[in-house]
């Protein structure tokens, strides 16, 4: 199955190592399930994570161990943009890269995108998967 972390999953996984976010990265990175990302989402990834308010919480080194394992397990996704509206048009490239992909989006943030059943906050896709 493939699957695409928000950003605030990834934030989450690293900051609390028992909860369910870490728990579903565990798995993504042990390689259960395929992660699709696309170059902006790496770039936003990479923004937050090395963000000074993140610097005595987040070890450095598995920051840059993250980012080689996803890039040695992980698909780069080059994807269409779609005109469906969001509500955060940030997160767009997320959007775009679940639908092409035909992956599911694990988000803390589901009132940031349509009511759609590929779109899961991490207690709904532990649950269901």
């Amino acid at each position: 199955m493939k699957v695409v972390l928000d950003t605030n999953v990834i934030v989450s996984a690293f900051l609390s190592p028992l909860g369910k976010p870490s728990a579903i990265l565990k798995l993504v990175l042990r390689g259960d399930y395929e992660m699709c990302y696309s170059t902006a989402i790496l770039a936003e990834y990479e923004q937050v994570l090395y963000r000074s308010k993140f610097t005595n919480k987040i070890q450095q080194p598995s920051i840059q161990r993250f980012f080689e394992i996803i890039n040695e397990i992980g698909t780069n996704v080059i994807c269409s943009i779609s005109k469906v509206k969001l509500p955060d048009e940030t997160d767009r490239e997320f959007y775009d890269v679940v639908k092409t992909a035909d992956a599911v989006l694990i988000t803390g943030n589901k009132k940031h995108y349509p009511d759609e059943v590929f779109i899961m906050n991490p207690d709904e896709f532990l649950s269901k998967y």
